[in-house]
């Protein structure tokens, strides 16, 4: 028996991304067995359960083997930034993936540990035992050529990217404003850039890096990468795009929700005309404040265009609370007085959660304002929804700059120096998006992406032909 582990972080977006992966081996190549490690972290990653629990009876191939709980220590908790508990838990994990990975291969041959680049500290595991180890890089081969050129840049200055006023010229990609980087390396002195630091070190050390993209999205910044020009002290491992990789139906994904029976929202799409409706939707982690809600409703109301909404409360004002789940959002008191009662022949405002592929996908959607995650991209370039381009954490002002510099399928939502945006803006970027001849030229480049990411995935197409030799690498002789 020969099998395959996969090691994600916690979190439904990286979570459903790594199941893709291994469903699409499983498709192609039955007779592997995969394991699928699970963490459960001491922090809000959202409700996993229900969605493993679907997995599992659908496809019994796919073992989850969830590893042992283990507590962080407190001060793991004073970065500002969750990726550093996330990278700290997966290095405390390594004992207990070294046990698994024994347990595993007393009753086959484990050909590749493909890890999460969160999971950076299982790679001397995965030596130890001499198991090739693979990175599944979540985002796109844009973000994957900043993060192999870091080094490189962290040798050139002393100063952190926050306090650059520079634009910074990484190989095979538009000019990136410092302070657009990845939210956790703003800060040079954050332990968050170290670790990310040390993750782009390992990079170019591991067997090969699988990309959840595909070569006619960002053919410019694959080509930069596979020409050895972003790693400049060594050779550049193996790339293989294989995606888009997205699940066709979240009903239990994106932070809970889901059940039985088709969502009200669907329902209410059913009942608007085609193209018509702008969906608003931040991921599991977009948080605003109320003040910032209500400055978004004013822009919606004003701007007179059909949409649906989704809401979650205001991040807590305790810090102790920060990383935890938020309740269930009061609309009346987040929201102007008398707002859902003024739009409700013409929006729909959902708590929390909504099934977002099925929404992107549904014909009346017309437009997409975005938090700009990597899955969040994927699926609105499958679905051919052209987006509104509104970063909060993570990597996402980063993808905002490639969305609308570099692939050119979104406008940009434009803010102040402390991040908040006007409802005049909210107003304009809806106007030009929906109504524009600008919107529409955008539409006709996402429908020919969404023609050439079906290309990929289908038979003899690029991203069927990398995962055939990724397969063939696991392979002796």
């Amino acid at each position: 028996m020969e099998s395959v582990v996969l090691y994600p972080s916690p979190g439904m977006g990286h979570l459903i991304s790594m199941v893709e992966l291994g469903k699409l081996i499983l498709k192609h190549h039955p007779s592997f067995s995969i394991t699928i490690f699970i963490v459960t972290p001491p922090y809000n990653t959202g409700s996993t359960a229900p969605y493993l629990a679907r997995v599992s009876s659908a496809i019994p191939s796919i073992t989850f083997h969830h590893l042992p709980t283990i507590s962080l220590p407190l001060d793991s908790f004073s970065s500002p930034n969750h990726e550093t508990l996330a990278f700290e838990l997966l290095r405390l994990n390594n004992p207990n993936v070294h046990q698994a990975l024994v347990s595993i291969s007393n009753n086959s041959s484990v050909r590749a540990l493909i890890v999460d680049g969160f999971c950076t500290a299982a790679l001397s595991v995965a030596a130890q035992l001499n198991i090739p180890c693979y990175y599944f890089f979540t985002s796109g081969a844009c973000c994957l050529a900043s993060f192999l050129y870091l080094p490189f840049i962290h040798q050139q200055t002393t100063k952190s990217f926050k306090d650059l006023n520079i634009h910074l010229h990484i190989p095979g990609l538009p000019p990136i404003p410092a302070s657009d980087m990845a939210k956790p390396i703003l800060d040079r002195e954050d332990k968050a850039y170290e670790f990310f630091l040390n993750r782009s070190i390992h990079l170019p050390r591991s067997a090969g890096i699988i990309v959840n993209n595909f070569e006619a999205l960002e053919p410019r910044a694959i080509k930069t990468i596979l020409d050895g020009l972003c790693v400049l002290d060594g050779p550049t491992p193996p790339i293989f795009c294989t995606g888009p990789l997205i699940a066709a139906d979240d009903r239990s994904g994106g932070g809970g929700g889901g059940g039985g029976g088709i969502p009200e929202c669907l329902t209410w799409l059913e009942s608007q005309p085609k193209r018509s409706v702008l969906f608003l939707c931040f991921g599991s982690l977009g948080l605003f404040s109320e003040e910032q809600l209500k400055e978004v409703a004013v822009g919606l109301e004003r701007n007179g265009q059909r949409f649906l909404w989704v809401v979650r409360s205001p991040p807590s004002k305790d810090p102790s609370r920060r990383f935890l789940a938020p309740p269930e959002p009061d609309l009346n008191s987040l929201l102007p007085d008398g707002f859902l009662d003024r739009t409700k022949e013409r929006g729909l405002v959902v708590k929390s959660w909504a099934p977002q592929v099925a929404v992107l996908n549904h014909a009346s959607i017309g437009g997409f304002v975005t938090h700009c995650g990597w899955n969040s991209v994927l699926e609105a370039v499958c679905a051919g929804v052209p987006m509104v381009a509104w970063p909060l954490y993570a990597e996402q002002r980063f993808n905002r700059v490639v969305l609308v510099e570099e692939m050119k399928l979104a406008f940009p939502m434009e803010e102040s120096e402390e991040g908040f945006v006007t409802a005049t803006e909210v107003e304009k970027r809806v106007r030009e998006l929906m109504e524009w001849e600008e919107g529409n030229t955008l539409r006709l480049r996402i429908m020919a992406m969404k023609e050439a990411a079906e290309t990929a995935m289908s038979d003899g197409g690029s991203s069927g032909t990398a995962l055939t030799k990724l397969v063939k690498s696991w392979r002796p002789g």
